[in-house]
């Protein structure tokens, strides 16, 4: 693996893993123990409940006849394979490189689900004064951490940048 600045992408490349291990392994304890539709209170707020999204966030085109399936799994290996490359040149920006490890990590967790089962296996249910929030799991929340990760990166990086008279681009 190239190596710049003297930092190897490996480490990204584990976390990634790491965050594929918990995902699964958190989803194969919830499907042992809470059946389909099944609602456990944790919290006012809380719930864990066991769904399967066809779809992508939101149940975005979970309606469909199943070709979002392959559209979706497709498009993760994509945008997977494109972080593989950007950790590979980009390993010594810290900030950066953990966002796009949570996203890919995230991004191949749902993977397996959708080859395995043909949907994503969603668990965690947020909701507060009546209001649901779509279930969700690890590689949900590994992703949305690492979206937003990325976006502060683009702020601080270019607020630095700036700083220093480049371009914030």
């Amino acid at each position: 693996m190239p190596v710049r600045d003297g930092v190897s992408a490996v480490r990204w490349y584990v976390l990634a893993a790491v965050v594929i291990v918990l995902d699964q392994i958190s989803k194969q304890i919830v499907l042992a123990n809470i059946a389909y539709g099944e609602t456990i209170y944790v919290a006012p707020f809380w719930n864990w409940v066991l769904t399967f999204n066809r779809g992508a966030a939101f149940s975005f085109l979970a309606s469909e006849e199943g070709w979002q399936r392959w559209f979706f799994t497709v498009l993760a290996l994509g945008v997977s394979g494109w972080i593989v490359f950007m950790l590979r040149s980009h390993a010594g920006q810290k900030l950066l490189s953990l966002a796009l490890a949570l996203i890919m990590g995230g991004a191949l967790g749902n993977v397996i689900d959708r080859i395995r089962f043909g949907a994503v296996v969603d668990f965690v249910q947020w909701h507060a004064a009546g209001f649901y929030w779509p279930a969700f799991n690890v590689a949900d929340s590994a992703i949305t951490v690492g979206a937003v990760l990325m976006v502060w990166d683009q702020f601080v990086s270019g607020a630095v940048k700036a700083r220093r008279g480049g371009d914030p681009r």
